[in-house]
C-alpha cells in the first residue's frame, strides 16, 4: 500500500458492496448533501456503510442517511474531488468543539491572554 497519490497514478478499484449502501447526509438547502470525512491522513473521503448498525455504531443513532450505490455515490462526489469511497470505517473521533468565550480574549499587546480559573 503507498501513502502518497501521484497525478499520473492509475483510478484505484476498489471492490465496493453490491447493491444500496447507506450513505450519512446533513440537511442541505433543498433537502440532504452528502457528508464528507477526512482520512486519519487527512484526504477527503466520501463514506458509506453496508448495514444501518454499522452506520449508527459509527456516527450515533441520529445520524441521518440515504441509499445509494457506490457507483452513484463516486459519480455525486467526482466532481467535488473526491477520489476515496471508504466502506465501513470503524473509527471517528468526537466533533472538535469551539474554544469557550472566556478563552478567546487577547490581551493589549496583541498576545492571548492567559485564562484564569
Amino acid at each position: 500500500m503507498c501513502l502518497y497519490e501521484y497525478d499520473d497514478d492509475p483510478e484505484p478499484e476498489e471492490p465496493v458492496p453490491a447493491g444500496p449502501l447507506y450513505v450519512p447526509v446533513r440537511p442541505g438547502g433543498v433537502g440532504v448533501a452528502v457528508r464528507m470525512f477526512r482520512t486519519p491522513l487527512g484526504t477527503h473521503t466520501a463514506v458509506a456503510f453496508t448495514s444501518r448498525e454499522r452506520l449508527a455504531a459509527t456516527l450515533g443513532t441520529d445520524q441521518p442517511w440515504v441509499r445509494l450505490s457506490g457507483p452513484v455515490l463516486r459519480a455525486m462526489t467526482r466532481p467535488l474531488g473526491m477520489r476515496l469511497l471508504t466502506v465501513d470505517p470503524t473509527f471517528t473521533a468526537a466533533q472538535v468543539a469551539a474554544a469557550p468565550a472566556a478563552s478567546r480574549t487577547s490581551s493589549p499587546d496583541g498576545r492571548r491572554a492567559a485564562r484564569t480559573a
